[in-house]
């Protein structure tokens, strides 16, 4: 089995405000095997890279008076959500904002870079990704990956902001050979670039029960039906692997600690797919109990010995916000 994976979640937003090239740089400079952009699209449909189509969380919209007036309420995929949204601003628009911290209060060394970053665009990533693997072959390095997701396909379908053919569009100018993953949460979506692209999906499967497809297909499997063999089995006939949150893996015990590898694992390789897991995060608030160092929930704890847990689990990939922990995890490890 080949070496499992490294993907820089978000960039390295443990030590940078996600979604910016600065973020992503240090991800490959920290060891990640691939970069993850969220992405989203703005009025006059041009993808850019932010983890959720509302945009106060991660940008300073909230201190642009000119923009005071856009604030409003949605539903997004059947919840409401009130806030800016990327989808009423132009590209030139969202030229004017800059990233910030979306949680400072755990990452207050973070937010020292509040200002700082602009919102790229998905070719702005390809862009920079092609120069920086160029750079890599006349070292003798492999080429880094980009792992791109589509966050809300539904929703954007429906206001006619399509994700999918900008998003292989894109890849088809700009990917230059990088390795490549496509990711959602929506399998309706995964089924419609399946018939449009090889490049190797990925279903996500969050922890949460509620159907798989929102609205999609009015099917009311959940998430935990489709990660039962049967489940897969079926998943195997459209996507090359699944995304999981990490307590579908390894749940966390009543005693604190990591419980034994449910079947999971094994199951999906029988259908042959591969398993990425999310999210491995450093600070003692997103560890298991005995694995945190200290009473602070920002304090650093034992990620290296979380991730190396899952490793043994037979995990084909990790999502991390710190890519230099998952690399010295998986070089330790050495699985070859």
């Amino acid at each position: 089995m080949s070496r499992p994976i490294v993907i820089g979640h978000r960039g390295a937003c443990g030590y940078r405000p996600e979604h910016t090239l600065e973020s992503y740089r240090l991800a490959i400079e920290l060891g990640a095997d691939f970069i993850e952009p969220d992405l989203v699209m703005t009025r006059d449909g041009v993808l850019v890279a932010r983890h959720e189509n509302e945009i106060g969380g991660t940008t300073d919209v909230a201190a642009h008076p000119e923009f005071a007036s856009r604030k409003r309420t949605q539903l997004i995929d059947g919840q409401p959500m009130t806030g800016w949204f990327v989808e009423d601003f132009t590209l030139a628009e969202l030229g004017s904002l800059r990233a910030r911290e979306r949680l400072p209060a755990l990452r207050k060394a973070n937010t020292a870079y509040d200002g700082q970053f602009s919102i790229p665009t998905f070719n702005e990533v390809l862009s920079f990704l092609a120069v920086t693997n160029k750079a890599r072959a006349a070292r003798g390095l492999s080429a880094i990956g980009v792992y791109p997701e589509t966050k809300h396909p539904t929703h954007f379908r429906s206001i006619g902001l399509p994700l999918e053919s900008a998003l292989l569009a894109a890849l088809d100018r700009g990917l230059a050979g990088a390795p490549v993953f496509i990711q959602s949460f929506e399998l309706g979506n995964l089924m419609a670039l399946r018939r449009q692209t090889a490049h190797p999906l990925v279903f996500l499967v969050d922890e949460e029960g509620g159907p798989y497809d929102f609205v999609a297909r009015g099917d009311t499997r959940s998430y935990r039906d489709l990660m039962k063999p049967e489940g897969l089995s079926m998943l195997a006939d459209h996507v090359n692997a699944v995304g999981v949150y990490k307590s579908l893996v390894r749940p966390v015990g009543s005693d604190g600690q990591l419980a034994a590898p449910t079947s999971l694992v094994a199951d999906a390789h029988r259908v042959g797919l591969s398993v990425h897991s999310w999210t491995f995060r450093v600070e003692n608030t997103f560890l298991p109990p005995a694995l945190r160092v200290g009473k602070d929930d920002a304090g650093m704890g034992d990620l290296k010995a979380e991730i190396r847990a899952f490793l043994e689990a037979g995990l084909d990939g990790v999502f991390t916000d710190n890519a230099d922990v998952g690399r010295a995890a998986v070089d330790s490890f050495g699985r070859l």
